[in-house]
């Protein structure tokens, strides 16, 4: 509740200051590299789901013609 209080006080302002901060710390050659990696994890992570999906339905089946 806290957070959501918080990030309704962030203005248009605030945004493009803190992206100014994370340019001057990590670079303008960094932030491609970093936006890459964070899209590698998120593939990563919904191939990980999908390959869960089907071993639970799986395992449902098996319990029904049990």
């Amino acid at each position: 509740m806290n957070l959501f209080i918080i990030a309704g006080f962030v203005g248009p302002q605030e945004v493009i200051i803190i992206l100014i901060i994370v340019l001057l710390l990590f670079g303008g050659r960094k932030i491609p590299e970093l936006m890459k990696g964070l899209g590698k994890g998120m593939k990563e992570f919904k191939n990980a789901t999908k390959e869960d999906e089907p071993e639970k339905s799986k395992s449902k089946t098996e319990k029904i013609d049990s």
